[in-house]
């Protein structure tokens, strides 16, 4: 079921707008490490021929569920295409488990919609798709919790986790966002995703290996393979693991993943505009580790974290399937982004998150892109209208491109990290007043 509103048009009495001016714009970019592996299909395919960990005969005749999530990643059907090809080398019959907790609106159709959506089809992986939101208890955690592990996989006669690692939105510990959470969350389903954030975020980083250690005492863990992505969005680590050590690399993932993370190299941003958000970036949409607050509300003023006035979403990504989760971030968007969201699946996620606050409101909204910067400037008290400190980025995944206002440009012409492209120049709009990409 999807549940789309129709936002009214709001004429609202703004006093002073005439006193603001967007600055000029300037292109340029920030240098991260882009050290990357440029074909990650291949090197799965040396890596799982080389590895020693696993006894490749034993897969011979042997169903093998692999996971995938809903987290867009580059080169994903590659990867992903590359294991199901190795499995069938050494004689198993794998299959695809979508592994995303309740996105895809919480449904075994939605969540395969998800995977069309991410290039992930029976007909590109020449495997099935087997989607079903069904659970089994694979055991307990010491506080009485049960491990809620995907029916289908659990019956199979093994499990191959595959995910992205990365630092999760909402907690920090040595285990966020990675193979482990990949059961937890993705493999949980609905109700194993809504049973884990319920017992609280702060409890997370100690409960998460906790279960990781449940599930491969208990399930039928083949190997996992853990991603991480450079500050460029680029793929630049892809480690193997089986049982005796899939907690070690997974942390030693999450690690490398902190230090590769993308980061403005500057601070104290008035406004900052982000073309789009969505569920296949972000569990949050937005990253929190870019923009500094998260839907908990744990991140906001935690050290080494930007400090920006006001964030303005223009849109919601494709590969979203209409989930607007992390609009609620935003202090400003359009009429024309609120009425693209799936509010259904929206506030499906965002319940089972247990972020109804922060999670599930509904920002500000103007007719276009130039009205709504223009009130954000209006509402940076204490500045300059005429000289924002403004930022504009295309996603929180690739922040190696931005566009900054002429004062920031001032700030940061002579930094050794960041270069100039282009500029200065008008920001441009449409004859609806929505702006004309340039980034």
């Amino acid at each position: 079921m999807s549940q789309y509103i129709n936002f009214p048009k709001m004429d609202i009495v703004i006093q002073g707008l005439e006193a603001v001016e967007i600055p000029k714009m300037y292109k340029m970019t920030q240098i991260y490490d882009s050290n990357k592996i440029d074909d990650p299909g291949a090197y799965i395919r040396k890596m799982m021929a080389e590895y020693q960990g696993v006894d490749k005969d034993s897969f011979k005749g042997k169903r093998i569920a692999v996971t995938v999530g809903s987290r867009g990643i580059p080169f994903l059907p590659d990867m992903v295409k590359a294991i199901l090809d190795t499995l069938k080398e050494w004689g198993a019959e794998p299959f695809i488990v979508p592994s995303m907790g309740s996105h895809g609106g919480a449904t075994a159709e939605g969540q395969v919609e998800v995977l069309e959506g991410l290039g992930i089809t029976e007909e590109t992986m020449e495997v099935p798709i087997i989607s079903c939101m069904d659970v089994v208890v694979c055991g307990t955690l010491s506080n009485g919790a049960p491990v809620y592990v995907d029916k289908v996989a659990m019956e199979a006669d093994g499990i191959v986790l595959f995910n992205k690692v990365k630092p999760h939105t909402e907690f920090r510990g040595p285990h966020e966002s990675g193979l482990f959470k990949m059961v937890a969350i993705g493999l949980g389903n609905h109700i194993g995703a809504s049973m884990f954030h319920s017992l609280g975020y702060m409890n997370i980083p100690r409960l998460l290996p906790e279960l990781g250690q449940v599930f491969l005492d208990n399930a039928k863990f083949a190997f996992g393979i853990g991603v991480v992505q450079n500050a460029y969005d680029d793929i630049c680590t892809i480690e193997m693991c089986d049982k005796s050590n899939a907690l070690a690399v997974d942390a030693k993932l999450q690690q490398e993943a902190k230090e590769k993370i993308p980061n403005f190299k500057f601070d104290n941003i008035d406004l900052l505009i982000i073309d789009e958000i969505g569920k296949n970036m972000s569990g949050s949409g937005m990253d929190p580790n870019v923009v500094g607050r998260n839907m908990s509300e744990t991140f906001r003023g935690l050290p080494g974290l930007p400090t920006i006035r006001y964030i303005f979403v223009r849109s919601i990504t494709l590969e979203s399937h209409h989930s607007g989760v992390g609009i609620a971030l935003a202090n400003i968007t359009t009429r024309r982004c609120l009425n693209s969201i799936d509010w259904d699946a929206t506030w499906t996620n965002v319940v089972t998150a247990t972020v109804l606050g922060s999670g599930g409101s509904i920002p500000m909204y103007r007719e276009n892109d130039k009205e709504a910067i223009v009130t954000a400037i209006k509402c940076c008290s204490g500045i300059d209208f005429k000289n924002a400190r403004i930022v504009r980025i295309k996603n929180t995944l690739e922040t190696g491109h931005i566009e900054v206002s002429a004062p920031l440009y001032e700030e940061l012409k002579n930094h050794p990290e960041i270069k100039y492209v282009e500029g200065p120049y008008e920001m441009e709009f449409d004859d609806e007043g929505f702006i004309v990409d340039r980034i």
